[in-house]
């Protein structure tokens, strides 16, 4: 089984074509990293890019050193702490649970949509999700010990933990597990947790992580501290600034839709966490933590300025001990009523498929999406017969069986859903820009972009832009060095004149606008989103 889960896992890390803007973005930065042989100053498109830590990038650089530049090596982190997450859960189950509940947990975590969908793309929230997953279950196993030297280790490793978390995606690694244990302490009215921290050796070794790059960064550059501390946190939380502001209820049908098909079995689990998780006034209760801490990342991310539907990823490890826990105990007759609500659930999903070429907004989608369409019906349609089984199995007491055979219909789903993304993946990539134009791009050649940055093509191209009256997330870099960018269109005229040889790719609109600064230039692509033009 273990298997046929790694094949289905990691089959279709290079089948895909990468879309903006995430994994262009977390593809580019280690490849710049690599060429320019500079690992502490995170660039893109070589302008200083202070967004986030570099853990992700530095795996990401020597999966390209190893293995070369590839969409597979560009998703390879995501995909292997993800993967990786699942034998956490499972350890962390065994040990604190019991086998039974650990083979639960892992085969539900490893079947969520929202697990198995972001364990598949190139972002930072698979990364940070596994080592706060890390840091948060060996402090579980370091409260729970009961012998002083095996407490001390666990909890070391826990410090470790959250700090592979903070240079995966920053602060988060280190206050969002320290806010748990707090609210942990002072609902259970115990603050022994906090004596038992171990503290001096776990400060040591937090520091010693993560101190070098946080001080040969600032070193170089001493713009770092504003940047990082002051704008990607407080500003980032506090503000709309980031143009990710959703509403507070944003995050309720990423988590019903994310926690599928196990959406009610997780609501069961919570419940009966915080009802029967109470234990001695004295005595450690992991229930009762990863119940607080599944509730408080929601919450805390629900409050945000800044939302996105991964940032509730690090709910799930916890929800799935929970419910592996849940699941050893639940008769096989109330699981089989738990997942008879999925079935119409699964039929909405089927015939919105059918239709999706009605919420086209432009005519490359009308033409993409009945594409899409097909793989998404099969995606479901396999679920749906999961469910179907599953339940099947379950009216005859085969508990096992169906839960084992639901996972593996979840996983398919989710696979054949993203896999065929391809079909429109134009729309959102240019992969097929650059093969139709790497004849005329040359190492030495300048290469405009105008009004818009298009973030997969550098790295299918192996070359970088001059920005042209465009800043957006590299505004920040261009402060730093505006000599690498040019502020205006009567400027991006001047300088395409004294060029012998030029390149320029510009949104469809754009092009009349270039037009009337009077430059001669050759088409040499074209499509419904953008032209590329040459200097004859």
């Amino acid at each position: 089984m273990v298997i046929a889960v790694t094949l289905i896992w990691f089959a279709n890390l290079e089948y895909r074509t990468l879309v903006k803007p995430d994994e262009g973005r977390y593809a580019e930065i280690p490849r710049e990293m690599v060429k320019s042989g500079d690992w502490t100053t995170p660039r893109l498109n070589e302008l200083k890019y202070f967004e986030k830590p570099p853990l992700q990038y530095w795996a990401t650089a020597v999966a390209y050193e190893v293995f070369g530049e590839h969409q597979w090596t560009s998703r390879l982190w995501a995909g292997l702490t993800g993967f990786a997450g699942i034998f956490l859960v499972w350890f962390a189950g065994l040990r604190l649970f019991g086998r039974e509940a650990a083979n639960y947990a892992a085969m539900l975590l490893g079947s969520s949509l929202l697990y198995v969908l972001i364990g598949h793309i190139n972002t930072l929230d698979m990364g940070v999700t596994f080592f706060i997953t890390l840091g948060i279950f060996a402090l579980l196993l370091g409260q729970s010990a009961t012998d002083e030297k095996q407490q001390r280790n666990w909890m070391v490793l826990a410090w470790v933990g959250m700090a592979l978390a903070v240079l995966s995606k920053g602060l988060m690694g280190l206050i969002l597990p320290g806010t748990a244990v707090l609210i942990y302490c002072a609902l259970q009215r115990d603050l022994t947790v906090l004596k038992r921290m171990h503290w001096l050796p776990g400060l040591a070794i937090f520091l010693l992580i993560v101190a070098p790059w946080f001080y040969l960064v600032m070193k170089a550059n001493p713009e770092f501290f504003g940047r990082f501390f002051i704008y990607e946190h407080y500003t980032r939380f506090t503000t709309k600034d980031l143009g990710r502001y959703q509403p507070w209820y944003y995050f309720v049908p990423i988590l019903l839709s994310g926690a599928l098909p196990w959406t009610v079995l997780m609501f069961d689990s919570v419940l009966r966490a915080w009802r029967g998780g109470e234990r001695a006034a004295k005595t450690f209760s992991p229930e009762r933590f990863l119940l607080i801490w599944a509730v408080f990342i929601y919450l805390f991310f629900s409050v945000s300025g800044s939302k996105l539907p991964s940032y509730l990823l690090p709910m799930f490890p916890a929800l799935a001990l929970l419910m592996g826990q849940r699941m050893v105990h639940i008769r096989a007759r109330v699981l089989m009523w738990q997942l008879v609500p999925v079935i119409p659930v699964l039929l909405v999903l089927i015939v919105t498929a059918a239709n999706i070429g009605r919420f086209a907004d432009t005519p490359l989608q009308a033409e993409l999406y009945p594409q899409y369409a097909v793989w998404l019906i099969l995606g479901v349609a396999i679920l749906l017969a999961g469910v179907l089984l599953a339940i099947w199995l379950l009216k005859r007491e085969r508990k096992l069986i169906a839960v084992v055979l639901l996972a593996f219909s979840a996983l398919l789903c989710a696979q054949i859903s993203l896999s065929g993304y391809n079909t429109i993946a134009n729309e959102r990539s240019a992969k097929h820009i650059a093969a139709a134009i790497k004849d005329y791009v040359k190492p030495d050649i300048v290469f405009y972009s105008v009004l818009d940055y298009e973030q997969t093509l550098p790295f299918y191209l192996k070359h970088t832009f001059v920005l042209v009256q465009y800043d957006d997330e590299m505004g920040f870099g261009i402060k730093q060095e505006p000599q690498k960018a040019i502020a205006t269109l009567a400027g991006f005229a001047q300088a395409w004149r004294a060029q012998s040889q030029a390149l320029a790719i510009m949104p469809v609109y754009a092009y009349p606008l270039v037009q009337q600064l009077g430059i001669e230039m050759n088409i040499i692509y074209r499509d419904t989103q953008y032209i590329v033009v040459k200097k004859p």
